[in-house]
C-alpha cells in the first residue's frame, strides 16, 4: 500500500486549491487535492509541506487531519491522508499539474476528481446540501 498525503489548503478568502493533473502523470486530467507520497519516517503534517514546496512552490500550514480513504487503482492500493492546511505564502507553479484553481466548496461539484479524492469532496460537500 501506497502512503499519500492531500492538502486542503484554504486561502485568506477561505476558498480552496485544487489542481490538474497533467497529461503523461496518472489519473490524467482530474482534480485532486495537490499532495504526494510520503517518505519513510515522515508524517502527513511534514509530507505536505515538503510536497507543496517542491511541487508548487508554496509555503502551507497543516492544522487538522480530515479523513483517510483507501483506493484501489488497478493493481495497487494508496492510502489517502488528507489534512486541512492554511496557504501562507508562495506563487504556485506547476509541475505535476497543469492547472489550478481556487474554489469555493459550492464549486468542487463541477470538477471531475481522481476516484481516491472524492469522498473529501463529498464530505466538503455535506454542510451545503
Amino acid at each position: 500500500m501506497i502512503e499519500v498525503a492531500a492538502a486542503i489548503i484554504y486561502n485568506h478568502e477561505g476558498r480552496i486549491l485544487i489542481a490538474r493533473r497533467r497529461q503523461g502523470k496518472s489519473q490524467a486530467g482530474l482534480w485532486e487535492f495537490p499532495g504526494g507520497k510520503l517518505e519513510d519516517g515522515e508524517d502527513a503534517p511534514a509530507c505536505l509541506r515538503r510536497e507543496l514546496m517542491e511541487e508548487m512552490g508554496i509555503a502551507i500550514l497543516p492544522y487538522a487531519a480530515f479523513g483517510v480513504n483507501e483506493h484501489n487503482y488497478d493493481g495497487f492500493t494508496i492510502r489517502l491522508i488528507a489534512w486541512e492546511a492554511e496557504y501562507l505564502e508562495g506563487r504556485i507553479t506547476l509541475s505535476d499539474h497543469d492547472a489550478f484553481r481556487w474554489v469555493t466548496a459550492e464549486e468542487l461539484d463541477g470538477f471531475a476528481f481522481a476516484p481516491a479524492d472524492i469522498p473529501f469532496v463529498n464530505r466538503l460537500l455535506e454542510p451545503l446540501r
